[in-house]
């Protein structure tokens, strides 16, 4: 167990913290830092959809994470290590909580692990590997700190963070599981101090996005549903058009397009009809509502849109403000949306109008709940304080070359080590690792957050995480990475992950 001391001024609460380490005695609250990801329903629906638009174009683009350079990777040190500061424990995994003694000798890759992608404060996609992991509402993630929290914006967490379990080239077998809240020790969150390199992450239940069929609802129902939907002017005749009840104080049904012969009049005038016009915020906020030129005509429109669609919006209001005044705001989370606002202008209509219902449909099917991630893969079991020298298999999706450029892997498919744990510990003064224990693995960057799984069963595919890939480490001197190692999981380890398999998600539709 380590402190990091806060010096001079606090000189006491540090000798406090030793002291409280030295007794074994160091409570459980003051370790764990969490942090919100997606708040709502709502937000993590957007986020899912950043990422599976257009044939889940965004997850395809990600590349691996890039924390480590070739300076980075250093030879391992034997001095320090580890400290277990109380007894054994651990959580058993999700499916196996009966034993079993069947034995099988190969290696069938876990149906817990997968990949996690975010979007750094670079505006880069990027992803790490990662797995489910048992808790109370089977809804839990175990991975890396830094694919969690940026450490180039002093922690901040990363941007449309979610997990897919099982990927592969652009498909999400599984679904995909938008993060609600990050969970990691204080030092890491506040000191980003990589012996406490770990994260759970609490997730909403699974969607499935594609296909879909469009069904027709009327406006009400168009305004208060939740998800996808569509609206679509089609034309209609003049006598369909003076139907419709025009209320120019909520978002119009019905409206009508002016002709080239058309004539600006007032809404006095018999046989007046209004269209929309377009304005920027400031003149929709000074306009009056009622019926009359220049007045509002309904509430803002705001859509959600994609980076794309945002950036060619912005582009094309920078030389035509008059045709583009919407206005584009990205969030916290990075999503985008066009506020779109509208005045009256009445007319005496010529022959050249032309007259449009809006017609309103919700898309039934093209999101769909696929339950709680422990539910759809299982969840392996998480153990703390265990001894060192014990055989772990260590599995991930390389992908980065090795510091001599050589590239031996993909990150297409997840690949594995097996060997016993060693004390040896990075020395890394810059990420204050003084307690990494090592895995001689040839694993590269890509497989970073993946687990380390202690007593794995192959016939279950389940076993207990007892750390997640770090750092990437040479240690005969060849410029290839030979070594990995993790932070120890020790029991202020155990008070992060208690804290989040404790806490509830729930679904995003």
């Amino acid at each position: 167990m380590k402190r990091i001391l806060i010096p001079a001024g606090g000189a006491i609460l540090a000798t406090g913290l030793l002291a409280a380490g030295l007794a074994g005695t160091a409570t459980a609250a003051s370790d764990v830092a969490s942090d919100p990801m997606a708040k709502s329903a709502a937000d993590a629906k957007a986020i899912a959809d950043f990422w599976s638009a257009t044939n889940n174009a965004a997850l395809k683009a990600a590349k691996e994470s890039n924390v480590w350079d070739s300076g980075d990777v250093a030879k391992l040190q034997s001095k320090g290590g580890y400290s277990a500061d109380s007894k054994p424990g651990s959580s058993v995994p999700i499916g196996q909580e009966k034993k079993t003694s069947a034995k099988v000798q190969n290696v069938n890759m876990p149906k817990t692990i997968g990949k996690v992608f975010f979007v750094n404060s670079k505006g880069e996609k990027k992803w790490c590997s990662a797995t489910s992991v048992q808790s109370k509402y089977r809804n839990l993630v175990a991975t890396a700190g830094h694919c969690v929290y940026d450490t180039a914006t002093n922690s901040d967490v990363m941007s449309k963070w979610v997990f897919v379990p099982g990927y592969y080239q652009g498909k999400t077998p599984f679904g995909i599981y938008v993060g609600k809240q990050a969970f990691t020790h204080y030092d890491f969150d506040v000191y980003e101090d990589y012996d406490r390199d770990y994260a759970f992450v609490t997730v909403y239940n699974g969607i499935q996005l594609g296909g879909g069929t469009a069904k027709k609802v009327s406006k009400a129902d168009f305004e208060k549903y939740q998800g996808i939907k569509d609206a679509k002017d089609v034309e209609i005749s003049r006598d369909e058009f003076r139907k419709c009840k025009l209320d120019p104080t909520s978002i119009e049904a019905c409206w009508a397009k002016r002709g080239s012969d058309a004539e600006a009049t007032g809404p006095d005038f018999p046989g007046a009809e209004v269209t929309k016009v377009e304005v920027t915020q400031a003149k929709y906020k000074a306009a009056r509502v009622g019926k009359g030129n220049g007045f509002k005509f309904g509430e803002p429109v705001t859509e959600i849109v994609t980076d794309a669609q945002a950036a060619a919006y912005k582009k094309a209001a920078e030389s035509n403000a008059d045709k583009y005044p919407g206005t584009v705001v990205q969030d916290a989370r990075g999503n985008w949306t066009i506020t779109h606002y509208y005045v009256q202008q009445w007319y005496k209509p010529g022959t050249a109008t032309k007259f449009y219902k809006t017609e309103f449909f919700i898309i039934e099917g093209a999101a769909k709940d696929v339950g709680r991630l422990g539910d759809v893969v299982g969840g392996q079991g998480v153990s703390w304080n265990q001894p060192t020298g014990k055989y772990v298999r260590a599995f991930g999706y390389p992908a980065a070359p090795h510091p001599d450029g050589h590239k031996n892997y993909t990150g297409i498919t997840p690949k594995w080590c097996y060997g016993k744990t060693s004390k040896k510990v990075v020395g890394s003064a810059a990420k204050k690792i003084e307690e990494h224990v090592a895995l001689k693995c040839a694993m590269t960057e890509g497989a970073d957050g993946g687990p380390w799984l202690l007593n794995y069963s192959n016939s279950k595919r389940l076993g207990y995480v007892n750390g997640v890939t770090s750092t990437f480490n040479d240690q005969d001197g060849n410029k290839r990475v030979d070594y990995i190692s993790s932070p120890y999981f020790d029991g202020e380890t155990a008070a992060v992950y208690k804290s989040a398999a404790n806490v509830w998600s729930g679904k995003i539709i």
